[in-house]
C-alpha cells in the first residue's frame, strides 16, 4: 500500500502530505488508537486515512486513489464508489 500511496501523493506535492504510521512504535500505536477511537472500531492495518477519516481499508489501485485525491483536493468532499460516507 505504501508504494501506491507514495506514487500517487508525489503527483500532489504542494497539496498532500503523507504520514506513515508505524504501529510497532509508541507514537504509531497511540495514533492508531486515536484513529480507532474516532471511528468506533479498530482501524484496519494497512489503511489510508485522509484528514482523519478512513478512506481505504484495502489497497486501492493507483488510478482509483488518484481519482479520489483529485476529487477531494478539488471539492473537499469524500466520495468512494459513489458514496459520500467512506466508513
Amino acid at each position: 500500500m505504501a508504494r501506491v500511496v507514495e506514487a500517487v501523493v508525489s503527483e500532489f506535492p504542494d497539496v498532500i502530505r503523507q504520514e506513515i504510521v508505524i504501529t510497532k512504535t509508541l507514537a504509531g500505536a497511540l495514533r492508531h488508537a486515536e484513529l480507532s477511537k474516532k471511528h468506533g472500531r479498530p482501524v484496519p492495518v494497512p489503511a489510508i486515512v485522509v484528514d482523519g477519516t478512513l478512506a481505504y481499508d484495502v489497497i486501492p489501485g493507483t488510478e482509483e486513489l488518484r481519482r479520489y485525491l483529485e476529487q477531494y483536493t478539488e471539492t473537499g468532499v469524500f466520495s468512494i464508489n459513489g458514496s459520500d460516507d467512506p466508513t
